[in-house]
This record gives C-alpha cells, sequence and structure tokens, in this order.
C-alpha cells in the first residue's frame, strides 16, 4: 500500500493498543510512513523490539513506545492522560490490544472471564475516555475498535474473547451516535483468522488453515497489509462519513 492512497496522516498522532504485536507492527508502520506519531502501547518485549527495528530501519520517525499494563485501568489511565496532556491529545484511537484464552466455558473462572473482557474492552473505554476531550475540542477524531468475526459465528472455547469482541461493536455504534456531531467516526474490523501466535492456541495448525481456506471466498490467508489497508482507510478523511460500521476483513468468510 503506497503511503498517499488515503491521504496524508501528518500531523495527526494516534493511540494504538497491541501495536507491536499481531496485526499491529505493519499498520503501525505505515501510519508512520503517511507522517502520523503513533504511541504504541504493548507489554511484549520482543514484539516490541521488533517495532523499533523495524522502524529504525526504513528511516521512520514519529513512534513512541509505551509498556504499559492494561489490566491495571487506573495506571493505564493515569499514564495516557499524562502523554495526552504533554503532546495534546490523540486524533486517532486503534483498541487492538487483545488476550484469548481457549477452553470450555465451564472451566473459566468468573475471574478469568474478567481478565479478558478488563484488557479487551475496559482498556479501550479508557483510552477513549482519555482521547474524547482533545478530539471534541478539536472537532476531528477516529476511533477504531477490532472486533473479530467470532463475535458473528461465535466459536467454542473461546467464550470471553467471543463476549469481548461483540461489545466493542456495541461500542463502537453507541459512541459513533453519541459522537458524530463533533466531527468524530467510530467504527469496528473484524478480522479473520489471520496467521499471528493467536492460531497458536489450536492442536492442528494444518487441518486449521485448510479449514480456514475452505471457508473463505478468497482462496489464500489474510496477511497483516490486509488489515492496514482497512485500518489506514477507516483513519483518513476519505472515510468522513462512514461511522457505526462493522468491515470484516476475512476473505469473504462471514456475508452480511
Amino acid at each position: 500500500m503506497g503511503k498517499d492512497n488515503f491521504g496524508s496522516l501528518a500531523g495527526k498522532t494516534v493511540l494504538y493498543t497491541g501495536a507491536a504485536g499481531g496485526l499491529g507492527l505493519e499498520t503501525t508502520l505505515h501510519l508512520l510512513q503517511t507522517g502520523a506519531r503513533v504511541i504504541a502501547i504493548d507489554n511484549d518485549d520482543a514484539k516490541i523490539a521488533a517495532l523499533r527495528a523495524a522502524a529504525a530501519e526504513q528511516g521512520l520517525d514519529g513512534l513512541a513506545i509505551h509498556k504499559l499494563d492494561l489490566s491495571d485501568l487506573e495506571g493505564l489511565r493515569g499514564a495516557l492522560q499524562a502523554i495526552a496532556d504533554e503532546i495534546g491529545g490523540f486524533d486517532v484511537v486503534i483498541n487492538n490490544a487483545a488476550i484469548y484464552p481457549s477452553k470450555k466455558f465451564e472451566d473459566y473462572t468468573l475471574a478469568e472471564m474478567q481478565r479478558v473482557q478488563t484488557i479487551n474492552v475496559d482498556a479501550g473505554i479508557v483510552c477513549v475516555q482519555v482521547a474524547l476531550p482533545f478530539m471534541k475540542a478539536k472537532g476531528w477524531g477516529r476511533i477504531i475498535n477490532m472486533s473479530s468475526i467470532t463475535r458473528s459465528g461465535g466459536w467454542s472455547d473461546l467464550t470471553p474473547y467471543v463476549q469481548s469482541k461483540a461489545a466493542l461493536v456495541g461500542l463502537a455504534r453507541a459512541w459513533a451516535r453519541e459522537f458524530g456531531a463533533y466531527g468524530i467516526t467510530v467504527n469496528a474490523i473484524a478480522p479473520g483468522a489471520f496467521p499471528t501466535d493467536a492460531e497458536k492456541i489450536h492442536p492442528d495448525l494444518v487441518a486449521y488453515e485448510k479449514r480456514i481456506i475452505d471457508s473463505q471466498a478468497i482462496k489464500r490467508r489474510g496477511n497483516s497489509n490486509d488489515i492496514a489497508n482497512a485500518l489506514m482507510f477507516l483513519a483518513s478523511d476519505a472515510a468522513s462519513f462512514i461511522t457505526g460500521q462493522t468491515i470484516n476483513v476475512d476473505g469473504g468468510w462471514i456475508m452480511y
């Protein structure tokens, strides 16, 4: 994807959770290529190092990485508020960070389910609460929640994850209705099955990949650029009249 496909994000500040891992790294690089400043939130040292190295290799400026614990909501709020006050707020929020424990529903404790909700949903709420006053003052903002097609298909052994991804779609719709008058759009992206570390929860990866390809209309695996393109579009002025929507980026797995 060329950096000018959807217009420049020069001068925009992006708050991006889970920016170094999974599908985040490639999108972070694309955002930096368009001139955005990216406040990357992650907690994996190896992935943080890889992101920092990739940005340096491409000579990209504007990256600030903060290692934060998203399960500590008040600690997160304090850290983000200090960053926002120092740099003048966030123009784009991408709620991407997630955990995905896998086991049968009856084997989860309530505390385990609540931890998934805290990291996958509540941390995103905190991000938006911090960013919103700045967006309203500027009359411009973009909020993008990373959901999942599991919220439509309903996957077994992933109940708290599916619950959290459905919640992000509901939040996107409610926020879109409430924030639209301030020039703020809110949308969700629902990725299909992408080859990331998340797939390691499946015991037979060969059979799993075959099932994915058989289920998709497009007979290839998705890649990080597919997600990056959708995110870049929704973050740009090209999507200024799109809000409250969920875009499935899944090769035609789920259609409705």
